[in-house]
């Protein structure tokens, strides 16, 4: 029960995010700009499922599976159209993330407030993220 109110609280809030951006990319006169966005984490803290519920409805994928390496998605919202680069979580991939860095203009860092026992983990990495001289 608590699980399926917080999903609805992140969806509700990810969707009021895109609607911000909308707007403020409005009244900043970038009209059809191109944002590219890294999307970060741990494996299996919802990186790609967070992705897909930004996508357009009719874009969702119904299957999730877990990401090896990295898969670049695109879409628009109204009046921005989003490269997202879904970089995978696993261990041996997360030295590649700083390649990406200079690529992006946004970062989304995903943490599974559930995977207590990893919690430690996502902080250095989201430390060692902040602390990059190219982020």
């Amino acid at each position: 029960m608590l699980s399926t109110i917080n999903n609805k609280l992140v969806w509700k809030y990810l969707t009021h995010i895109m609607g911000l951006l909308d707007r403020l990319s409005g009244l900043l006169g970038l009209k059809k700009k191109e944002v590219h966005v890294l999307c970060l984490g741990l494996d299996n803290s919802g990186k790609t499922t967070i992705i897909n519920k930004l996508k357009p409805s009719n874009a969702q994928s119904q299957d999730i599976v877990p990401t090896i390496g990295f898969s670049i998605e695109k879409f628009k919202s109204s009046s921005l159209s989003f490269t997202v680069f879904d970089m995978s979580g696993q261990g041996r991939y997360r030295n590649l993330w700083e390649h990406y860095y200079k690529e992006g203009q946004a970062i989304i860092f995903v943490v599974d407030s559930s995977d207590r026992l990893r919690m430690v983990v996502a902080k250095e990495e989201l430390d060692t993220l902040l602390n990059h001289p190219g982020t």
